[in-house]
C-alpha cells in the first residue's frame, strides 16, 4: 500500500467511526445548538483529532526512525540497518536507504584503505630519508666533531664536547621520529617485539608504569593488520599520556577465536568529552582498513579502555 492510501485510510477509518456514532448515538442538534449539544460535539471531535493523530503516529512510525537513523548514521561505525516494515512506499524508502548505506560503508572504506595505504609510504618514505640524510649527516658530523675535540686545546674541546653532546641527543631524538614514522622493529621481528618496544619507549619518555600481558603463541596476521594493531597501540598510548593523566598502563594482546585482541587500559581520568578527535577517528578508520571493531569504553575505576579485535583473516570492504 502506498503512503497516500495509507494516510486516506487512517483518516477514513477516523471519520467513519464518527459518523456510525452520530447515526447510532442518540444525539441530536438544535437550532440554535445548545451548550450541552456543543460540549458534546466539541468533545467528538477532540476524540476524532486524537485518534488521528494516533494512528498516523502508529502509520509513519517507520518513517520517524529512518529519519533518527538519517541523523545519527556514522560511517565509521558500520552496520547500522533499519528493518523494511511498513509495507508498501515506506518499505522501499527503507530498502534504499539501507541499500545507500551499504554502498557508501564500502566506498568509505576503499577510499580510507587507499589514503592510509598512502599516508604509510609517504611515511616510509620520510623515515627512510631522515634515516639515511639527516641521520647518517649527523653521524659524520659527531665523527668530525669527535675529531676535532682530540685535537683541540683544552678550552676549546670543553664546548666541542658540549656540541658533540647536543648532536648526539639530536641524533637520537631523530632515530626515535624514525622509528615512530616506520618501526622497523615491526618489519624485522613482529608485532610483539614492536609493542614491547613501543610500550618501552613509551615507559622511558612519560615515567608511567607500564604492564605487558601479550598471550603467548600468537597467530601470524597479515603485515597491514599488525600495522593497524601497532598504529592504534601507539595512538592510545598518546591520548593517555597526552589526556589521561594515568600513572599506570596495561597493553594486551590475545587471541580470541578467529581474531587478536589489542587492549590499552589506564587508570586515568577517563572519558570526558563526548565528542571524538581526529587520534579517535584515524584509530577507526584504521580498524575499517582490516575490518575489525573498535570499542572505547570507561575501565574499571575512573580510567579508559581501548580494545581493537581484528580478525585473524582479512575481510574484504
Amino acid at each position: 500500500m502506498s503512503l497516500f492510501w495509507r494516510i486516506f485510510a487512517l483518516n477514513a477509518v477516523v471519520l467513519g467511526t464518527a459518523t456510525a456514532l452520530l447515526l447510532w448515538a442518540p444525539v441530536t442538534v438544535s437550532v440554535p445548538v445548545l451548550l450541552t449539544e456543543a460540549v458534546i460535539l466539541v468533545a467528538g471531535l477532540a476524540v476524532m483529532l486524537v485518534a488521528n493523530a494516533a494512528l498516523l503516529r502508529l502509520g509513519l512510525a517507520p518513517l520517524d526512525r529512518l529519519t533518527k537513523l538519517m541523523c545519527t548514521v556514522d560511517l565509521l561505525r558500520p552496520g547500522q540497518r533499519l528493518p523494511a516494515s511498513g509495507g508498501g512506499e515506506v518499505a522501499e524508502v527503507i530498502r534504499t536507504f539501507n541499500a545507500m548505506l551499504e554502498r557508501l560503508e564500502r566506498e568509505r572504506a576503499t577510499s580510507s584503505a587507499r589514503a592510509l595505504l598512502a599516508q604509510e609510504a609517504e611515511r616510509r618514505r620520510i623515515a627512510q630519508e631522515l634515516h639515511d640524510e639527516v641521520g647518517q649527516s649527523m653521524t659524520a658530523i659527531l665523527l668530525g666533531l669527535k675529531r676535532a675535540a682530540d685535537h683541540a686545546p683544552e678550552p676549546l674541546r670543553k664546548e666541542l664536547h658540549e656540541v658533540q653532546e647536543i648532536t648526539r641527543e639530536s641524533l637520537d631524538e631523530v632515530r626515535h621520529l624514525v622509528r615512530r614514522l616506520r618501526p622497523g622493529v615491526l618489519d624485522d621481528l613482529g608485532l610483539v617485539s614492536a609493542l614491547t618496544s613501543l610500550t618501552e619507549d613509551f615507559a622511558t619518555h612519560t615515567g608511567l608504569q607500564v604492564t605487558r600481558r601479550f598471550d603467548a603463541d600468537l597467530p601470524a596476521v597479515a603485515p597491514e593488520t599488525e600495522l593497524v594493531l601497532y598504529r592504534v597501540a601507539q595512538e592510545s598510548l598518546t591520548n593517555v599520556a597526552r589526556h589521561a593523566d594515568a600513572e599506570r598502563v596495561t597493553v594486551g594482546l590475545r587471541r580470541s577465536g578467529d581474531s587478536l585482541v589489542l587492549t590499552v587500559t589506564d587508570d586515568g581520568s577517563g572519558i570526558r568529552a563526548p565528542r571524538e578527535g581526529a587520534g579517535i577517528r584515524g584509530m577507526r578508520e584504521r580498524t575499517l582498513l582490516v575490518g575489525g571493531t573498535l570499542e572505547i569504553t570507561p575501565a574499571p575505576g575512573t580510567g579508559t579502555r581501548v580494545r581493537l579485535t581484528a580478525p585473524l583473516a582479512r575481510k574484504q570492504p
